[in-house]
């Protein structure tokens, strides 16, 4: 069922409900005052009847039977009773002859009981009244059927009912013009996002001028295809620099070896160019695990996770970057361990957080004047702090919001070895352990902070 369709069987049975209620109420009130208003008339009539049986006795009863007569066209069925308190008759009237209109003594007693007592016979309405301050006692009993009022009702009822089938048709043809109208900007937007593929991701959505949900649609549709346009423009970047960066030690090699094969070499050429060659397979060979490094960081479901004591990684991490070079120095600093032994661990794959911290300590090694890298480790309830500082020239500001992404390098670290895959694989990986990585550029001094959360908060 269509959106569409929905919004008009609701509306639909929304002003349904809403003419039946009103519909309901205006039959039951007109109802009630029928009802009161007629026994209103029963009321004053039983008093009347009363007050002159009770002035004039039995004299009167040639009067009230002219009366009763002369007035006979405003009742149907009417009777006039009055009946002493054992039940005798004093005065009978009925408008048909053949009526065999008649009170029973159960009923005079609940007359007598009540001293007025409106009451149901058949399909009339009757009042009775016990008049007790007479003597001897006696009671009226005035009973008619309404029949105009009864007739009235139906029409009423009639008339409501139509008017409840025909609110009902509008109600849905207006919830047709309703929903359509309503719909339209969501079929625009609809008929617009289909026409977006990746050979246009650049078309956007016409948001409107206004704050309405619509217009917050649109614009979240554009921010996702403005997210998509990047991630593509990234995944071709990526690729065109993989390859280019792939290409360049293989045709280095190929060229070496032409070269080579020319002509007839001594074995230290041979050697030369053997090592020469080891060294562009070696660039290779890194070059392809950052990049399976980082395929992995994307498959989150299929990394192994365990406890990690963070200090003991740092230690390793220490000692394998010094090895790379003479010149390499690491300075480890860790607070004091916590009582709390699950604060100092991390849940994580220690394979890729071993690359991702080594590659962030390795870079703050080789790009700073003395090549050293300060690690400072810190413990909180929550988390655990890793700072990576070194000394030299800060990031350039058009640098620091490309450091994360494959492949960039700036331009003043052209001359040092790498492919820019380090920061982005360490970014990758921090991420998917729930961390964050951030970049602060002093005057002399860089620092990277890495904050990952302890075991405890990991799952929360």
């Amino acid at each position: 069922m269509t959106i569409r369709v929905k919004i008009t069987l609701l509306f639909t049975l929304l002003v349904t409900v809403l003419l039946v209620l009103i519909s309901f109420s205006v039959y039951y009130f007109s109802a009630r005052h029928r009802a009161n208003n007629f026994r209103q008339r029963l009321y004053g009539r039983s008093h009347n009847v009363a007050q002159l049986y009770q002035l004039l006795g039995d004299s009167s009863v040639s009067l009230l039977t002219k009366i009763d007569r002369s007035n006979a066209q405003f009742y149907a069925s009417k009777s006039v009773h009055i009946y002493s308190t054992t039940g005798k008759p004093f005065y009978i009237f009925n408008t048909l002859p053949s009526d065999d209109f008649h009170i029973t003594a159960e009923e005079l007693e609940s007359i007598r009981q009540h001293k007025e007592w409106l009451f149901q016979i058949g399909d009339r309405d009757a009042f009775g009244q016990f008049v007790e301050d007479d003597n001897p006692p006696f009671i009226v009993v005035v009973a008619a059927n309404d029949v105009d009022g009864k007739i009235w009702l139906s029409d009423l009822r009639k008339i409501l009912s139509v008017a409840c089938l025909a609110g009902c048709g509008l109600s849905m043809l207006a919830g047709i013009i309703f929903s359509r109208q309503l719909i339209k900007p969501i079929s625009a937007i609809i008929e617009e996002v289909n026409n977006i593929s990746t050979h246009n991701l650049s078309q956007r959505i016409k948001a409107g001028s206004g704050q309405d949900e619509l217009s917050r649609l649109s614009e979240t549709f554009n921010d996702l295809l403005n997210r998509m346009q990047e991630s593509f423009a990234t995944q071709r970047r990526f690729i065109s620099n993989a390859s280019h960066e792939l290409s360049t030690p293989l045709t280095s090699i190929s060229s070496q070896l032409e070269v080579t094969l020319q002509k007839q070499r001594t074995d230290e050429e041979y050697r030369d160019v053997l090592l020469s060659v080891q060294e562009d397979v070696q660039q290779m060979r890194q070059l392809t695990k950052s990049l399976l490094d980082i395929a992995k960081t994307g498959h989150k479901g299929s990394i192994a996770l365990d406890e990690l004591r963070l200090d003991e990684l740092l230690l390793k991490i220490t000692a394998a970057v010094t090895k790379l070079s003479p010149e390499y120095q690491v300075q480890l600093h860790v607070d004091e361990l916590p009582d709390d032994e699950k604060a100092s661990l991390v849940f994580g794959n220690a394979d890729l957080l071993y690359s991702a911290l080594k590659n962030v300590i390795e870079n703050g090694c080789k790009y700073s004047p003395d090549h050293t890298s300060r690690v400072f480790l810190r413990f909180s309830a929550a988390q655990l702090i890793v700072d990576v500082k070194n000394n030299g020239n800060p990031i350039d500001r058009k640098d620091v919001e490309h450091i994360f992404q494959p492949f960039y390098r700036s331009a003043k670290t052209l001359d040092k070895k790498g492919f820019g895959l380090g920061l982005a694989l360490a970014s990758r990986i921090i991420s998917i352990h729930k961390g964050t990585i951030n970049h602060d550029s002093g005057n002399r001094e860089t620092v990277f902070r890495i904050t990952l959360p302890s075991v405890g908060k990991f799952s929360s």
